[in-house]
């Protein structure tokens, strides 16, 4: 009844007869479809909390921005913003509703050949839009290097939590380090696509809604989702048709940073959890990074990075990836009333009860049933904290593409890039590049993850080798890439160890080794 009372509040005129629930991120939104005495319908998204009510007004902005041209050359439809309401400090929003219906993914990769044709050439409209749409609406456009950083600045801030499995911690740092895994050209990106965000009708993909989390930057966050859906054969006539219809040249690797991006999320999950102190997001994001670390170790994980990790040996050319579907973090809401309204007024309950739920049984009790074994008596199985990766010195190149969101630091004499400058302990420590725990079961546990890669993936991986074997000069970023904590804060360290440590990085640096991250440069993830 409430969503319907701002509905009217929101439109003059509007006379509800009847609502029912819309799909929706139900921690963020509540929303419904409200139907008026002349039959339309209209749909309202109400913010549970401020960082929602940012996303809306971000959403509004962007729906803004795309101008009846630009609505006349998509594919499909958007939204547009019918009118708004206060509710307190944040503003309830109605909008024109679109026709066609959301279906699961299950369903999604049933339709027929012409629907699947219809979603790549969707995606490939949304990555086709000129960079104005962002422009317009004040909004971040990321090279793809300020990505990569941008991703490992957020690994570095997930580690602080000390509740990561090591074994995905050094599977994403690896893949994030791996610079030829990021070449790629940045394109205007949904940000928050999901089976959700397309409404299907007959044959065709005929709206998409969730504009909040647009910006320009890496197009293989759209995919993300394709990840959980278990039938590889519907990913791969998705991507086949994105790649006929999209103008540029091909992404190779796409797909394998879609996969890290839908892994990670997992860890940004948990991480926002701990933000806004919500001890329910925490335990579920914990369950599903548990079902991962275990689902890589038993079926070998679907492959990101092009370079096995040091230690590793070379995929063995073979049969076929053995991997399952990535959860989507967050996708536990479920529907427990449709809150129709009856035709006679009797028994009008309220319009639309939205509850969570575990996204799976496995899932909940992961943390429960699985429990990492460490065999070095003095870890903890904890990653200390340790201070953010330096941002690399800007040489000019990425100027085109736009900058960093610049954080003011309250302590400095103007705005900064980054909230954290590393000092000269820690560069020193960079270069050492122990960066995580070691242990006898994690070194099996990462060997576990090539063993069931591709020929394929062993190709790549070759060619990648190849390509970062030519002399050339390394990076200002490579040399600081990570940042460790001292002897002193690591468990069961002592003054023989940390003099051993000392002694073997002079050696190495006298010897001219190279670490295994100035071998294989890197890669990284974003935030919802």
């Amino acid at each position: 009844m409430e969503l319907a009372a701002l509905a009217t509040a929101a439109v003059p005129g509007l006379s509800p007869t009847g609502v029912a629930v819309a799909a929706d991120d139900a921690r963020d939104f509540t929303s419904a479809v409200v139907i008026d005495s002349e039959g339309h319908r209209w749909r309202i998204r109400s913010p549970q909390h401020q960082e929602a009510a940012m996303r809306l007004e971000t959403e509004l902005q962007v729906l803004r921005g795309f101008s009846t041209g630009i609505r006349a050359e998509l594919p499909f439809r958007v939204p547009s913003v019918a009118g708004a309401v206060r509710r307190g400090e944040m503003r309830t929003f109605v909008y024109n509703h679109l026709p066609g219906t959301s279906l699961e993914l299950s369903e999604l990769s049933q339709q027929s050949e012409a629907v699947i044709d219809d979603i790549g050439r969707t995606i490939a409209a949304i990555h086709d839009l000129d960079d104005a749409v962002v422009d317009n609406a004040d909004l971040p456009r990321y090279s793809a290097e300020r990505y990569r950083q941008r991703r490992l600045n957020e690994l570095d801030q997930a580690a602080t939590t000390g509740e990561i499995p090591a074994l995905l911690l050094r599977r994403w740092e690896h893949a994030m380090e791996d610079r030829e895994l990021w070449r790629f050209s940045p394109a205007v990106t949904h940000g928050d696509l999901h089976e959700d965000s397309l409404l299907i009708e007959g044959e065709r993909v005929v709206a998409v809604t969730g504009w909040t989390d647009l910006h320009s930057g890496d197009p293989a966050d759209d995919f993300a989702w394709l990840t959980a859906a278990g039938d590889v054969e519907f990913t791969e006539k998705v991507l086949a048709a994105y790649q006929r219809h999209r103008t540029g040249q091909a992404d190779e690797h796409l797909m394998r940073r879609a996969a890290l991006t839908a892994e990670f999320a997992l860890a940004q999950w948990l991480v926002r959890g701990h933000a806004s102190e919500n001890p329910e997001m925490v335990t579920e994001a914990k369950g599903l990074l548990e079902q991962l670390k275990v689902d890589i170790e038993t079926y070998g994980g679907q492959p990101i990075a092009l370079t096995p990790m040091e230690g590793e040996e070379p995929p063995a050319p073979a049969e076929v990836q053995d991997s399952r579907p990535v959860a989507r973090a967050g996708a536990a809401a479920t529907v427990a009333d449709t809150g129709e309204w009856a035709e006679s007024g009797e028994d009008d309950d309220e319009p639309a009860v939205i509850t969570d739920s575990p996204a799976s049984g496995a899932a909940s009790t992961a943390t429960a049933d699985h429990e990492e074994v460490i065999d070095d008596p003095d870890a903890t199985g904890k990653v200390p904290a340790f201070h953010p990766r330096p941002q690399p010195a800007d040489d000019g190149a990425n100027d085109a593409t736009g900058a960093i969101p610049r954080v003011h630091d309250a302590n400095a004499d103007e705005d900064t890039d980054l909230p954290i400058h590393a000092d000269e302990t820690s560069e020193r420590r960079a270069k050492q590049k122990n960066f995580f725990p070691t242990s006898a079961s994690s070194a099996a546990s990462a060997a576990s993850v090539d063993s069931a890669t591709s020929a394929q993936s062993a190709a790549s991986a070759h060619s990648a080798d190849s390509a970062d074997s030519a002399p050339s000069a390394p990076s200002a970023d490579s040399s600081a890439s990570a940042a460790e904590p001292s002897s002193s804060e690591r468990p069961g360290s002592t003054d023989e160890t940390e003099g051993a440590e000392r002694e073997q990085s002079a050696e190495h640096e006298e010897n001219g080794d190279e670490s295994i991250y100035q071998r294989h440069p890197g890669l990284r993830p974003p935030t919802s």
